[in-house]
C-alpha cells in the first residue's frame, strides 16, 4: 500500500461494542492472540501495512489504513469464530476524521462502558505493541496512537474523568456489598488472576473488609505469588469442584474461549453468588438455571451509577476540549508529511540542476565563475516552496517554481 492510501480519508475503524451488543455477542468476535496473529497475517497478504485489532470484553474494533471497510470485516470475522453477515448489521464504520477522534475517544476513557475506565489504556497499548512486532504499524499509525495516548495522558492529568472509583473490578465490590449485608464469614473463590482479577482481588479487600479469598488460575505459580502478595489463599486446579461448591461467592475472570463453570459442576446447596467478569462468558449462563444461583455479568455490573459518574459527566466537556487540541496537532503533523516526498524530490533536483552543464555555463556567463555547491541555499528554496505548500496551499508545479526561484538565487 503507498503513501497515497495512507490519506486520513483512507483511515477505517470498524467494530462493535457494548453500546449496541450485549456480550454474549461480543464474545462471537472476540480476538485472541492466536487469532490476532492469524488476523495480520492475513492482512498482508491483502497488501494491509497498518492496523490493529483492539479485543476487550466492551469492543472488537480494527483500526487501519485500507481502500474500504469491507476487508476488514472479512479480516475480523475469518479470525473469529462471529457470522459476516450478522456482523454487518451490527457494526459501525468509522472513516477518516470521524475514525481517529473515535480513537482518542477510547484511549481517553469517553468511549468506556464506565466512563472514565482508564483499564483501556493498557490494553490499547498492548494491541499496539503485538501488531508492531508483527510489522503491521508503520509511521503514520504510530504517530496517530501515541497522539491518541498523549491526549488520554493529558485528560487524566488534567480533568477529573477518571476521579473516583468507577471500573467494572469495582463494580463487581458494589454488587457484592448491595446483595450481600454481611460479608463476614463468607468464602469467595477467585479464578483469574490478570489485571481485571487482581484489581478485583485488591478491590475485596480495600472495601469489603476481608481476606477469606480463595485465588484459583490456569498457571497455579501466578496464583500462589498474588496471594502470598496479598496475604489470602490459592487452591490447587485439581480442587476446583470442591472450591466452586464450598464458595458462597464466585467471581470469574479469566480468558478462556468457552466457559470454565458449568451448570453441571454445581451442587447449589446453598444460596451462591456468581460473578461473571470474561468475554466471551466464562460461567455458563445456564448456571442461572439454579434457584439457589444469583449470576451477573459484566454488562448488568456497568449500568452501575452513582455520584462518581455523576462527576465525571460533569468533566466530558473539558476532556473533548483537550482531546480536539491533540486532534487538530496531529492533523497538522499529517498535513505536513504528504508533501515530504515532494519535497525530497525538489531538492534532488535542484542538486541535478546545480551540476549541469547548462546550469554551470549560465552561472559563469553571469559571474565568470564556477557555481559554488550550497547545500543551505537549496535548502532555503525547499524551505520556501513548503511554506507555499503547507500555508498558501498553493496549486501548479513545485519543480517549476523551484527552479525558477533557485535560478532567480544563483548568483547571489
Amino acid at each position: 500500500m503507498g503513501n497515497r492510501n495512507k490519506e486520513i480519508s483512507n483511515f477505517y475503524v470498524v467494530g462493535i461494542n457494548y453500546k449496541k451488543t450485549d456480550a454474549s455477542v461480543r464474545g462471537l468476535y472476540a480476538i485472541n492472540n492466536e487469532q490476532y496473529e492469524s488476523l495480520l497475517n492475513e492482512a498482508v497478504l491483502n497488501g494491509l501495512q497498518e492496523l490493529f485489532v483492539l479485543s476487550t470484553c466492551n469492543r472488537t474494533e480494527i483500526y487501519a489504513f485500507a481502500e474500504n471497510e469491507a476487508v476488514l470485516m472479512q479480516l475480523l470475522c475469518n479470525a473469529s469464530s462471529g457470522n459476516l453477515e450478522a456482523f454487518q448489521k451490527m457494526a459501525y464504520v468509522k472513516i477518516g476524521q470521524e475514525g481517529i477522534r473515535h480513537l482518542f475517544d477510547v484511549a481517553s476513557g469517553l468511549d468506556s462502558q464506565i466512563l472514565g475506565d482508564y483499564e483501556i489504556v493498557g490494553q490499547l497499548k498492548l494491541a499496539v505493541k503485538f501488531a508492531k512486532e508483527r510489522e503491521c504499524i508503520g509511521s503514520h499509525l504510530e504517530r496517530l496512537t501515541n497522539a491518541a495516548l498523549q491526549a488520554s495522558k493529558d485528560v487524566k492529568a488534567n480533568t477529573a474523568l477518571s476521579g473516583g472509583t468507577v471500573s467494572v473490578a469495582f463494580a463487581a465490590v458494589q454488587y457484592i456489598k448491595e446483595k450481600i449485608s454481611a460479608i463476614e464469614g463468607k468464602r469467595i473463590l477467585l479464578m483469574g488472576t490478570g489485571k481485571i482479577g487482581k484489581n478485583t482481588c485488591k478491590n475485596i479487600i480495600d472495601y469489603l473488609g476481608t481476606t477469606e479469598i480463595t485465588l484459583m488460575n490456569r498457571t497455579e505459580e501466578k496464583a500462589q505469588a498474588l496471594a502470598q502478595e496479598l496475604g489470602i489463599k490459592m487452591a490447587s486446579n485439581s480442587y476446583y469442584n470442591q472450591e466452586v461448591n464450598e464458595a458462597d461467592i464466585v467471581i470469574v475472570a479469566t480468558g478462556a474461549s468457552s466457559p470454565v463453570i458449568l451448570k453441571s459442576d454445581l451442587r447449589a446447596e446453598k444460596p451462591q453468588l456468581f460473578i461473571d467478569l470474561s468475554i466471551p462468558y466464562n460461567i455458563d449462563p445456564a448456571v442461572a438455571e439454579w434457584p439457589e444461583v444469583d449470576l451477573v455479568n459484566v454488562d448488568a455490573l456497568s449500568k452501575i451509577k452513582d455520584e462518581t459518574l455523576n462527576m465525571r459527566l460533569a468533566e466530558v466537556p473539558k476532556a473533548k476540549a483537550i482531546i480536539n487540541k491533540h486532534l487538530v496537532e496531529f492533523l497538522d503533523w499529517h498535513s505536513k508529511r504528504q508533501f515530504v516526498p515532494v519535497l525530497k524530490a525538489i531538492k534532488s533536483k535542484l542538486e541535478e540542476l546545480h551540476a549541469h552543464p547548462l546550469y554551470v555555463s549560465y552561472v559563469q556567463s553571469v559571474t565568470e565563475t564556477q557555481p559554488v555547491v550550497c547545500k543551505e541555499k537549496i535548502q532555503r528554496v525547499v524551505n520556501g516552496i513548503a511554506v507555499k505548500l503547507m500555508e498558501e496551499n498553493t496549486k501548479g508545479c513545485q519543480y517549476i517554481n523551484a527552479i525558477h526561484e533557485y535560478i532567480a538565487t544563483g548568483t547571489n
